[in-house]
């Protein structure tokens, strides 16, 4: 595989230009046409019919656990949680497209986290990631995506590999490890084994970013956080972030810096992190126009009433219990939802 790419000295602009090869200078950076918003009205959720706890992302992934359950009845709770939580949605207005089966055969018992990848763009582009395990690349179902869009009528007008479809080293887990400020071009990133410096740097130029926010992280045991989004979360006008586990005092300040010049902040404990998934939340647009957070149970009930009164002025909460989703997947409600930003053809 391909050399690792060097970091770039700073979270400018000017690095993000410099992490590229001088032949890629003549890339034109993807969403220039449209302005994106930050708050989505529809999502992509993909039905866990072979949900279970995966053994390639355990290694990791220190919030999966095993249930003294039979896996058949632990896939069956796992859907029945997922229904629920698509439904919900869908009565406060938000559309939520599934994507079910794929009829190749392939177990992928991590599919139900389809953030990780795709996203997409406001200018019709479909953005596809690379993997860090061998069964989640085989979650990347491409031509049936696109099928499921254009049959709703959304328009797709390319689909943009972030990397090579079998790449292993330069990883970049779409918006698992990448939270982005998308009126302003930002994005805030924890490095991982999920998500490899140069693979940001270059994705941010192509994007025509303007400021890459990467950071160090630790958890309570003293090992990176596998993804951004399950310690922070920025919506409209605020944010969620583990400041704790930002353990470089100057990173920690630009961080939080950034953050506060047009967000309010909600500065959550590793114990809300790691306990109740509180930094794994997604803000979303719902019937009216209406303002919404999805967020699982356990996350709500992890916020201190403060925090949850604070989050009730940007949004209507719409809690939904994933217990078994959250225990043996090891991820929440903001990792089960692939924001649609494409254009409407009809």
């Amino acid at each position: 595989m391909r050399t690792p790419t060097q970091e770039p000295p700073t979270m400018q602009a000017q690095a993000i230009a410099a992490a590229d090869a001088p032949a890629q200078e003549n890339l034109e950076p993807i969403w220039l046409r449209a302005r994106q918003g930050q708050l989505a009205r529809a999502v992509v959720m993909v039905r866990p019919h072979d949900f279970a706890f995966n053994e390639q992302t355990g290694a990791d992934n220190v919030f999966q656990h095993r249930l003294q359950l039979p896996p058949a009845q632990v896939t069956a709770r796992a859907l029945a949680e997922f229904d629920a939580m698509a439904q919900r949605l869908r009565d406060r207005g938000v559309e939520v497209l599934v994507l079910e089966k794929s009829p190749d055969g392939y177990p992928t018992p991590d599919a139900v986290f389809p953030n990780n990848w795709f996203s997409t763009s406001v200018d019709g582009s479909l953005h596809v990631y690379p993997m860090h395990t061998l069964n989640r690349r085989r979650e990347r179902r491409v031509e049936e995506l696109c099928q499921l869009l254009l049959s709703h009528g959304y328009e797709v007008e390319q689909v943009v590999w972030a990397g090579h479809p079998l790449e292993e080293e330069l990883i970049l887990e779409g918006t698992g490890v990448m939270v982005f400020d998308h009126p302003r071009k930002r994005v805030y990133a924890a490095r991982s084994q999920r998500c490899h410096p140069g693979a940001l740097y270059r994705y941010a130029r192509r994007r025509g970013l303007e400021a890459v926010h990467l950071f160090d992280t630790v958890d309570s045991r003293g090992v990176p956080i596998y993804h951004t989004n399950v310690m922070m979360s920025v919506g409209e006008g605020f944010a969620v972030i583990c400041s704790e586990s930002l353990h470089r005092p100057e990173q920690r300040r630009q961080v939080l810096s950034a953050l506060g010049e047009h967000h309010e902040v909600i500065d959550i404990s590793l114990a809300q992190v790691e306990r109740s998934f509180c930094g794994n939340i997604l803000q979303l647009r719902g019937a009216g126009g209406q303002p919404l957070i999805a967020m699982s149970e356990q996350a709500w009930n992890g916020f201190t009433p403060a925090q949850q009164r604070t989050l009730e002025r940007h949004g209507q909460p719409v809690v939904n219990p994933i217990p078994t989703i959250e225990a043996v997947g090891g991820g929440s409600c903001r990792c089960m939802l692939a924001e649609l930003f494409l254009p409407r053809v009809r």
